[in-house]
């Protein structure tokens, strides 16, 4: 299985090299057939991309860096059966995710049709039983069961992700933040509403650029009183 996409053989070997290399940095063990399935999920993404506007980023090694081990480095911090990657845009980091943890079941949360469309069409090529994908605004969504895990990338801010997704985790999730650089103002923004579970440094293969991981708990919302989440959207 490869890439529908114009390189090479001694180019794809290129790619599966770094993105093996970059895997075992992140101390991920990669399977033949993950590998096969994240180069797949890159050429669906580069052929679709000049319709559907998926990602600025076009070169097929800052692809692999970018999109792929910079959605992966999280991997060992996903807990919980079922998540939600919201604004997930062109499958980031809910695909890379759902190959690398086939037993996690990933939701794949957009407002953009066309995105929405380009998902499923990965779904269906790769065979990913593990995800679906919803074309609808994060607020206007109610899933039929809640999520042990929020995880975005997407969002400007971490009162945006906690007042907008507040009402889709259950009573033990939490949320997972993917950041660059962590302003203390940001976090005290959502003091009331969440604790500070972690703050965690990442290290991305090949990318000279800051990455944490926040990971929230939300507070329980004061007895008697509206669904917090639901007051601030």
């Amino acid at each position: 299985m490869v890439p529908e996409r114009r390189a090479s053989l001694p180019e794809l070997d290129n790619l599966a090299q770094l993105l093996s290399s970059g895997c075992d940095q992140i101390g991920l063990h990669l399977q033949s057939h993950q590998s096969d399935q994240l180069l797949q999920y890159l050429g669906l993404l580069q052929k679709w991309n000049n319709a559907y506007n998926l990602t600025a980023v076009r070169q097929p090694r800052d692809m692999v860096v970018r999109h792929l081990l910079d959605s992966l480095v999280v991997a060992s911090h996903v807990t919980g059966q079922r998540c939600i990657d919201v604004g997930t845009g062109g499958g980031l980091p809910g695909i890379p995710l759902a190959i690398m943890l086939p037993d996690r079941e990933f939701h794949l949360l957009d407002s953009n049709g066309k995105k929405t469309r380009f998902l499923f069409q990965v779904k269906t090529e790769l065979g990913l039983d593990n995800i679906t994908a919803h074309h609808a605004r994060v607020e206007a969504y109610e899933p039929d069961h809640r999520f042990d895990m929020v995880l975005s990338r997407a969002f400007a801010s971490l009162q945006d992700m906690v007042s907008g997704c507040r009402h889709l985790l259950s009573e033990q999730g939490h949320f997972l933040a993917m950041k660059g650089v962590v302003a203390e103002a940001e976090l005290q923004a959502v003091a009331s509403l969440c604790q500070l579970e972690a703050s965690i440094p990442l290290h991305v293969p090949g990318l000279d650029e800051q990455r944490h991981l926040i990971k929230l708990v939300p507070r329980p919302a004061p007895s008697g009183g509206a669904d917090i989440a639901k007051e601030s959207v």
